[in-house]
């Protein structure tokens, strides 16, 4: 049942998660200005949960390492959504659990096998058709931008694994160092639209906050494999809101490169799941 529950969790962060780029595309401000004007809505809505769940907020060296990779992720990825198209941003970033396995290899020494590079090769191939798709129609810097947060999105997935770790102290940090980063931009901006004003609010309470606490609950309980093939939801969701909102649609490249990295990543996740668990380890 627990398991059960943590699943769930999981989908709706990723579902939650899928609104940042329409979300931002409507908002007429610089990604810095964005990005601290959601993270400070969703400190309010984080300090409630950590009050109402009397979990009182922690700090040490696997704490903050945490905090550095929430707040790296949430700054690049709202860079990347205003410097390239939303599909790039959010597919580029789905590379996150190649990142993990890479990050395994180099940190915790973990021998990859060979559907482990497999995948890594499959996806950065993908990653190629992003890179083919932007000297064409620009945002070359933007998809850079979001593949460096696929990197850092690996970390946020990695703290649960590291001693003395505490996610929702982290994601907290990581907000505060965001909000404080990023609201002396939006000072400086000057449009200030009723759509852009109810989609801030809605980024900080739904796509900051409540994934955030709904993906904290569920990898209590849910295997990394599954909460990774379940979130593949996001960057099928994601493109798909923007291009029926927004009218933004992706170049040929880049759509071959998207079902490349999707495919990669599912199916990576999807074959792993079916290995015997000594195989796993």
């Amino acid at each position: 049942m627990q398991r059960c529950t943590g699943t769930i969790c999981i989908f709706l962060a990723a579902v939650l998660y899928s609104i940042g780029g329409l979300c931002m595309k409507v908002i007429p401000w610089s990604g810095l200005s964005i990005n601290g004007a959601r993270t400070g809505i969703a400190l309010i809505v984080l300090v409630i949960y950590l009050a109402v769940i009397r979990h009182p907020l922690r700090m040490n060296r696997w704490v903050a390492l945490g905090t550095m990779f929430i707040f790296l992720t949430n700054v690049l990825f709202a860079m990347a959504n205003k410097m390239t198209t939303a599909a790039n941003a959010i597919v580029l970033q789905f590379t996150a659990p190649i990142f993990v396995i890479l990050f395994s290899i180099v940190i915790f020494r973990k021998k990859p096998g060979a559907l482990d590079l497999a995948a890594c090769a499959l996806v950065f191939g993908g990653v190629i058709f992003f890179f083919l798709d932007s000297l064409t129609m620009g945002g070359g810097l933007g998809n850079v931008v979001a593949l460096i947060s696929g990197a850092t999105y690996a970390g946020v997935f990695l703290m649960n694994e590291l001693p003395d770790s505490d996610p929702i102290s982290s994601v907290f940090w990581g907000d505060v160092l965001s909000a404080l980063t990023g609201l002396p931009f939006l000072w400086k901006e000057t449009e200030f639209p009723t759509t852009a004003l109810v989609s801030v609010v809605i980024l900080g309470v739904f796509q900051v906050a409540f994934a955030y606490i709904l993906l904290t609950i569920g990898l209590k309980t849910t295997p990394p494999v599954t909460a990774s093939l379940v979130s593949g939801i996001e960057p099928v969701l994601n493109p798909i809101l923007v291009a029926l909102f927004y009218g933004e649609t992706m170049g040929r490249f880049a759509l071959i490169g998207a079902a490349i990295v999707v495919f990669g990543v599912v199916g990576y996740n999807v074959l792993l799941a079916k290995k015997p668990a000594e195989e796993k380890s």
